[in-house]
């Protein structure tokens, strides 16, 4: 609903940081150009996303703001810090629109799920360690993870790969020398056998 604010000093930055459950903060550069072409971006999430007493999007000139900056340990441009209750989640560098959009999500999400309920405002603890996300082969595809044809072919070659070097090296005189100019040695770019070299 609004555009960003730009920070003129840290305590206007904490102080927008403890009045709001999400801050967005960007950190750039008059001078950088991915921070020019990423600026719409920003501030179309900013009109679009931001929530008085819930969610701000600022923005730090890093020239100007130098102490800022070093207290954040900014060191290319732009950087997005996305915080949460004034502790920093999660830190997205370079002009990547699909990673502040996720991480913008993300944090607001989060911040809409835990404000709801007043009795459990705490974070909570997990015993024992985190849960893996299950995979499930669905259409011939591990769903979140490579084609199952594609992880299949990678090990089909390095089979072969192995055990065509096994039987090359095991019916050989000269164990090494075969299995260099084995067309099965992944070295041999060009697949046709090299020319044994003579070990001295």
């Amino acid at each position: 609903m609004s555009t960003p604010t730009h920070i003129t000093s840290a305590v206007q930055l904490k102080s927008i940081l403890s009045a709001h459950a999400v801050v967005v903060a960007d950190f750039y550069a008059d001078w950088c150009g991915p921070c020019k072409a990423i600026a719409p971006v920003y501030e179309q999430l900013s009109k679009s996303l931001s929530k008085p007493g819930k969610v701000a999007f600022v923005k730090v000139n890093t020239d100007d703001q130098q102490d800022i900056a070093r207290k954040y340990e900014i060191t290319a441009m732009p950087t997005f810090l996305v915080f949460k209750e004034t502790r920093e989640v999660k830190r997205i560098r370079g002009a990547d629109a699909l990673g502040l959009r996720e991480a913008v999500d993300n944090a607001i999400a989060g911040a809409g799920s835990a404000g709801s309920s007043a009795t459990f405002s705490s974070k909570g603890h997990t015993l024992g360690p985190a849960p893996s996300a299950p995979k499930f082969v669905s259409g011939g595809r591990l769903v979140g993870g490579v084609p199952l044809t594609a992880q299949l072919n990678g090990f089909v070659n390095t089979a072969v790969r192995f055990v065509g070097l096994y039987l090359v090296s095991l019916f050989s005189f000269d164990a090494y020398a075969s299995a260099e100019a084995s067309s099965y040695n992944v070295n041999n770019r060009d697949g046709q056998p090299a020319r044994p070299t003579a070990r001295r």
